[in-house]
This record gives structure tokens, C-alpha cells and sequence, in this order.
């Protein structure tokens, strides 16, 4: 019998007449059909069982590296495909996962984790129909489950969904090796029918996906296998009818998606040190300029600011800038995917290495950041407006002078799920440091320190002024490695010194003056490192004022109570 007329057979004899769109959400690998109460419908469902393993075949033959994962076909309709993913399998998996992982004192509570296994490079960030959706190098532990072969799980494209970039819900594995070893990082361009993913398969070549249903659920892998281009990790972007795409640092363009040329070099005059600049690459308008963001092994996230010729499709860098300031790793910040926002700004998610070893998760997602043009023509950044939503419990200090060589501890304000916000005037102090994740003694504790070189030195030098972001007395715990301090200069002039401050268990993350950005991993191993101070060092200094918030989870199994405080009802609550 004929394989389409089989199945349509099945969907009038198995399934109720009034939901045709219901029997495609039942393709599935392993997912469950749901309970019946007669044996009439439980022997129609072993048929469609039966008869889906046998239309999928064809497809698994081809694919020379299968992967186990289960997989469904979800209908068409955003009501649908929202029923369907209450009972799909994976959903049901991530939830339970979520729940088990909740308890872990470094699991974030503010920042996107995936919800099993590692996670690396975000991937194809972008907006479709009204949400944004974020891919990442996901790594499902079903074909190898054991923590002693994490390092053999392949790379599929996780998936997660938000309204407003703060609140992410999980969604299934969007993309799947099979024709291709594993589906490493690339890019998506948002068309008005659909999107199309543009990444490098592992063993195969590049690859092109497409999906056009509501929550970017299905995709389909244009030609059955890779496209005529070279391999590497990308993004993609379209002007008119033509698709321009970056293979590393390398242009190639199509008309059809299929067929890739190479019209010649993208980088034009550019006099920056990039390292091995040709990862993770994101090409998005900004303003009237354009930025082109990446990864490199040696410095870490980075970007280039310039003007883009169309005509000539070449980019010309003026400025270039890091959001990593030391190493990769420990505890580093990696790789960007970015997307314009449809208002003159980028938004950009970057991922953060992890600093101590575990069987069950390791890397995280910064907070989304908006990328902006200043009227100078750099750049700006700093967090989502959206990241406010989470503020509870604020505590505010006013103008308060930081006399010289001591600490001001600030009883009032206390966790390791913050946000703080302060504005320091540093007169003549030699350097102005803020600290969180302080223990009572200072055992432990995470500095950020600004030192206040705006003025000439000497006769021969005129040095600038230099943010550090310093962890090295950020543990205790013998597991743990320390990573290097983070050292960025700042240029401040006449400007009073703004930091928001960015605090999440396991995390630290430093915006400082909408120009800088610094983040790394910490993992206190004292229970009481939950206090905040300041220090003027040399002459006193000018705290103009300090606001202070704890932040609420976006996960449901682990509420703000979870947070340490630190105050003695809060750790015996918690059985601390």
C-alpha cells in the first residue's frame, strides 16, 4: 500500500474525526499517545505506532548519525503546539530536571541555564512572531548518560522562548544532528514566512534549516543534507533578494539558499587585534552603524564597530571593544549571538564559563543586554529594561562620605541574588571598591575596584582610569579555580563612576557607565558570604547614593526564599 495513502488512512480510522491537526503532533520518537480506556483505541494506537516507524524509516536510513533524542512533529497553530508541549516528553524531562537541579547553592536564579547538562555557545538569537527565542549548544545526555562520558554528548540546538528576555521558558531541542555528526553554532535571519537557521554540521558541512510554525518547533533541513558553501561557524542576514551570511570572518552569499559564493573580503582597514576572531561571528545593523561580534579562544567575546558599504558588502571597523577582559576560562565570558531590536539597538546574550567542576550542569547565560550608539558614536550597553521586573525588597542609602582606608559595611543590604546600583564621586581616593559576596571577616569576597588614575602621574605619563572585577578571595572551597582578575580601562573624565551590579549566586556581572561590561563565575563556599561594602583607599571618597534590590527567581522551583539573606532566621528557615 501506498505509504501517504496508508496514513491518511490511519488518521481517519485511528484518531477522532474533529482533530486531524493533533494526529501530527503524535509523530513522534517515543513520545506517549496518551491513555485510552478501551482496547479498540489502545490497538489503534499500536497501529499508528507501528505505521509512523515505518514512514520514518526512510528518513533514519539517511541519516548516517541518528540521534536518540525524542522527537515530535507539533502541529500548526500556536494553541495547539502550546496543548501539545504539556504532555511532550522532553518538556515533561526538563521540568523534572529543573526541580532536581533547583537545589544546587550555585544554580542561578535570575540567568538562563539549560535545564539538563552543559550548555555552550548561544545560537541564532532572534524575534519571531511576537517572542524572542534563544538556541544554544545543547548537549541531551540520552546517548551517553553517564557523567564519565559528558565530554561524547553531541551538540544538538537547545531552545528557549521569552516574552521580554528576562523570563525564558524551555522548549524541546529544536535542531537535530542525523544528517550531520553534531549541529555546532550559527546564526538565524528573520524572513516574513519563516526562519532559517545557517550553521556548521559536524562530518557533513553547512547546513540550512527552516521553520515557520509559532514557536519555531519544526524544522526542516533544506536539500536533505548540506548546502553548497563553506563550513564553519556562522550567521546569516538578507539584503533584498539575496542572503549574505559570515563563515568565520569569511562574506559568502546566495540567492537560493543552496548554492553559496564567496564575493571577497568582508574586513576592510582593520587595525584591531581580534586573536582568532572567527567563532560565534554576528553581523547586525546598530544605529547607522554596523557591529560585528565574536568569539575568540584567546580573548573571549568581542566586537568591532564600523560602517558597512552595501554595494561593496565590506565593513570597516573604527572601534573595537571586549566583553571578556582576561582569559576564556576559568570562569570567562564566551560568546555573543546577537539580534537587532527593532528600535536602533542590539540585544545580545552571551555565555559564561564555568569555574568548578559538576556531573550535572556547568556553563550559564549572561543577562540580555541592550546595545546602543552613545553620541559619540560608541557603544553603550547595559542590562534589558526588563530585568527591573524582578526587583523586590529595595533598600536605599543616601549621600554618605567613605572616609579613607575604611570599610563601610552595609548591614541592610545582604544576599547573593542582588541588584545594586550605586553612583561614587572618587575625589582624590587612590582607588574606590565596591565588595559583594563578603563574609563578616572578608574572608571571602568579590571586589569591584576602580582605580582613579583620571589625572597625570608624572611629568611623563598620563594613564586613564582602570575597572577590575576581582575574584581571587571570591572562595575558600578547595574545588574551585580562581579566576585572574578582570581588568578594563575606563575612561570616566568628569563623570561620576555608575555601576549596576549584577549578583547571582554564582555570578557576578559589572556595568559601568553604559561603556564597560565585566562578568565571571564565583562560587563562595561560606554560607555567610552574602554582605556588601565600599572602601575609599588613600583619601576619602563621595557615595552620591546606593539602591539596592533582591532579585527574584524566573524559575518556579526555586522561589526567592530559596536566596541566602544571610540573617539568622532566613539560613535556619532554610536549614542552613
Amino acid at each position: 500500500m501506498n505509504h501517504a495513502f496508508l496514513w491518511l488512512f490511519l488518521l481517519a480510522t485511528a484518531l477522532p474525526a474533529q482533530s486531524p491537526s493533533r494526529a501530527q503532533g503524535l509523530i513522534a520518537h517515543g513520545s506517549p499517545l496518551g491513555p485510552s480506556s478501551s482496547h479498540s483505541n489502545n490497538l489503534k494506537r499500536r497501529t499508528v505506532i507501528a505505521i509512523t516507524t515505518l514512514l520514518l524509516a526512510p528518513l533514519a536510513a539517511q541519516e548516517k548519525f541518528p540521534s536518540p533524542v525524542p522527537r515530535q512533529v507539533f502541529s500548526g497553530t500556536l494553541a495547539e503546539q502550546q496543548q501539545e508541549l504539556t504532555s511532550n516528553v522532553q518538556m515533561l524531562r526538563f521540568a523534572a530536571s529543573r526541580k532536581k537541579l533547583a537545589a544546587d547553592p550555585y544554580r542561578p536564579a535570575y540567568h538562563f541555564v539549560s535545564p539538563e547538562s552543559q550548555l555552550n555557545d548561544p545560537n541564532g538569537l532572534c524575534f519571531w512572531q511576537g517572542r524572542w527565542h534563544l538556541f544554544y549548544q545543547g548537549y541531551p545526555p540520552d546517548e551517553f548518560p553517564a557523567p564519565a562520558d559528558i565530554f561524547r554528548r553531541r551538540q544538538h540546538w537547545g531552545h528557549a522562548v521569552s516574552d521580554d528576555l528576562v523570563h525564558w521558558r524551555d522548549l524541546p531541542y529544536a535542531i537535530h544532528p542525523g544528517v550531520e555528526r553534531m549541529c555546532f553554532s550559527g546564526g538565524t535571519v528573520v524572513e516574513e514566512n519563516q526562519v532559517v537557521a545557517f550553521y556548521p554540521g559536524i562530518d557533513a558541512g553547512q547546513m540550512v534549516a527552516v521553520s515557520k510554525d509559532p514557536l519555531l518547533l519544526n524544522w526542516e533541513k533544506i536539500g536533505g543534507g548540506p548546502v553548497r558553501c563553506p563550513t564553519g561557524d556562522s550567521c546569516i542576514w538578507k539584503e533584498g533578494d539575496s542572503y549574505f551570511g559570515l563563515v568565520g570572518a569569511n562574506l559568502v552569499s546566495s540567492k537560493n539558499l543552496l548554492e553559496w559564493t564567496a564575493p571577497g573580503e568582508f574586513l576592510e582597514g582593520n587595525p584591531f587585534p581580534l586573536g582568532d576572531a572567527s567563532a560565534c561571528p554576528n553581523f547586525v545593523p546598530i544605529g547607522n552603524k554596523h557591529l560585528f561580534l565574536s568569539f575568540s579562544h584567546t580573548m573571549g567575546g568581542q566586537y568591532l564597530l564600523g560602517d558597512y558599504n552595501p554595494a561593496s558588502h565590506r565593513f570597516k571597523p573604527y572601534a573595537h571593544g571586549r566583553f571578556n577582559h582576561g582569559t576564556v576560562s576559568p570562569g570567562g565570558v564566551h560568546a555573543p549571538s546577537a539580534a537587532a531590536d527593532g528600535k536602533g539597538g542590539v540585544v545580545n546574550i552571551l555565555n559564561i564559563n564555568d569555574g568548578k567542576p559538576s556531573d550535572d550542569w556547568d556553563q550559564i547565560m549572561s543577562l540580555a543586554q541592550r546595545l546602543t550608539l552613545g553620541p559619540d558614536a560608541q557603544l553603550r550597553i547595559e542590562p534589558v529594561e526588563a530585568v527591573a521586573s524582578l526587583r523586590a525588597d529595595p533598600r536605599h542609602v543616601g549621600e554618605t562620605r567613605l572616609p579613607a582606608n575604611q570599610e563601610v559595611v552595609f548591614d541592610s543590604i545582604r544576599g547573593n541574588s542582588l541588584e545594586l546600583a550605586a553612583e561614587i564621586d572618587p575625589q582624590l581616593s587612590r582607588w574606590v571598591q565596591l565588595n559583594v559576596l563578603r563574609s563578616p571577616n572578608a574572608e571571602e569576597q568579590t571586589s569591584i575596584t576602580f582605580y582613579n588614575f583620571d589625572r597625570k602621574l608624572s611629568i611623563w605619563y598620563q594613564t586613564q582610569g582602570v575597572v577590575c572585577l576581582d575574584g581571587t578571595r571570591s572562595s575558600t572551597s578547595p574545588d574551585v579555580w580562581i579566576r585572574p582578575p578582570e581588568r578594563a580601562v575606563m575612561e570616566r573624565k568628569d563623570e561620576l563612576l555608575r555601576l549596576r551590579v549584577y549578583v547571582d549566586r554564582s555570578v557576578v556581572e559589572v556595568f559601568v557607565n553604559e561603556k564597560l561590561y565585566l562578568a565571571m563565575r564565583v562560587y563562595p563556599g561560606r554560607q555567610d558570604s552574602v554582605g556588601v561594602s565600599l572602601r575609599s583607599q588613600g583619601q576619602d571618597a563621595l557615595l552620591k547614593k546606593l539602591d539596592a534590590w533582591q532579585m527574584q527567581s524566573i524559575w518556579p522551583d526555586m522561589s526567592v526564599s530559596k536566596v541566602r539573606t544571610g540573617s539568622p532566621q532566613e539560613n535556619e528557615r532554610l536549614g542552613e
